[in-house]
């Protein structure tokens, strides 16, 4: 059966953008499209990008939220609303221990948090206050820092082999404060039936606006292919004799990073570079890698364990697993 071609939009319009603000315009849109990818995306922006959050902490000489600390103004509870609202960031890995050692008189803020933790914790909001010290207040406080999604309760934070006086609290994780969007009518050639969808997104300068809604198109990508029917048979026809060991190498090249499940740095670096698949990412050189913004040693030496784990390098020849696909499908 014919199937009608769908009037769809070739690229999206960045309108504004900012550190924490972009407006996106996609237009021109079949009539109810506008609603259907605008809640979707609103859904996912709004549930389901990561970001980093404290979930424990420890304070010396205490054993619960209700105590209070000789010579600070504001009480542990107190103390604990303030930190939910510090946001940042993980430069390396997907858990950090930071441990600040304060000192009165001064006050506590998350410059603090970000200044003891090395280099590991980058903070988005350096001068929130978190707590008034007076010149006896002497504590350390260690925090509990990960990557995560949405909001987990401090019950769901809390492990049984925690040391005792750890307090776990509630996260939010999510780097996004607000999604909205609006459909207007929009005229193409005669026909004025057609939509133009703007989709505002407020971020916590975590992660650009416009990274968040690349990573809440990919999510929604990935689960509305499962709907796709593929010709499985006719795509496995010419390959039965084929080296299992090359087909497996093939089905990992054409993989997307996304399943390489690396730190937040490595996988914003690849993407601002426009490395979508595993091949994509071994057919460069190591010193290609290195010229990446932000891309460094560390970040490198992470995609060499990962990438021989499964058996491949950088520098490989991909063309050859995947051009000898192209041409059994001909034949």
């Amino acid at each position: 059966m014919a199937v009608l071609p769908f009037k769809v939009p070739e690229s999206i319009e960045i309108k504004t953008l900012k550190e924490n603000y972009g407006k996106f315009v996609l237009s021109p849109l079949e009539r109810g499209y506008g609603i259907t990818i605008g809640h979707a995306m609103k859904r996912v922006l709004l549930s389901s990008i990561q970001g980093a959050a404290i979930y424990s902490i420890k304070i010396d000489g205490v054993l619960h939220e209700f105590s209070s600390i000789s010579g600070v103004k504001e009480d542990v509870a107190i103390m604990i609303l303030n930190l939910k609202q510090v946001r940042l960031n993980l430069n390396e890995g997907r858990t950090s221990k930071v441990t600040v050692n304060l000192k009165g008189p001064k006050i506590f803020t998350a410059k603090d948090i970000e200044v003891s933790s090395g280099g590991e914790v980058k903070v988005f909001n350096p001068d929130f206050k978190i707590a008034t010290l007076n010149e006896k207040a002497e504590f350390s406080i260690e925090l509990n820092i990960k990557i995560g999604r949405g909001y987990v309760s401090s019950d769901a934070n809390r492990d049984e082999n925690d040391p005792i006086g750890t307090i776990a609290i509630d996260s939010i994780f999510s780097p996004i404060v607000k999604v909205s969007y609006d459909i207007e009518n929009t005229r193409v050639g005669d026909r004025t039936d057609y939509e133009k969808l703007s989709l505002d997104v407020f971020t916590d300068a975590s992660i650009s606006p416009e990274e968040a809604i690349t990573y809440a198109g990919q999510i929604l990508r990935d689960h509305i292919n499962l709907f796709i029917k593929f010709e499985v048979e006719e795509d496995s026809e010419g390959f039965e004799d084929e080296d299992p060991d090359i087909l497996k190498k093939r089905n990992l090249l054409k993989m997307s990073i996304d399943e390489l499940e690396l730190s937040v740095r490595s996988y914003n670096c690849l993407t601002d570079a426009k490395v979508k698949t595993i091949g994509d990412l071994v057919r460069k050189k190591e010193s290609e890698m290195l010229k990446f913004r932000n891309f460094g040693k560390k970040s490198l030496a992470e995609l060499n364990k990962v990438l021989k784990e499964k058996g491949l390098e950088f520098g490989m020849d991909v063309d050859k697993y995947l051009n000898d696909m192209q041409s059994k499908k001909k034949k």
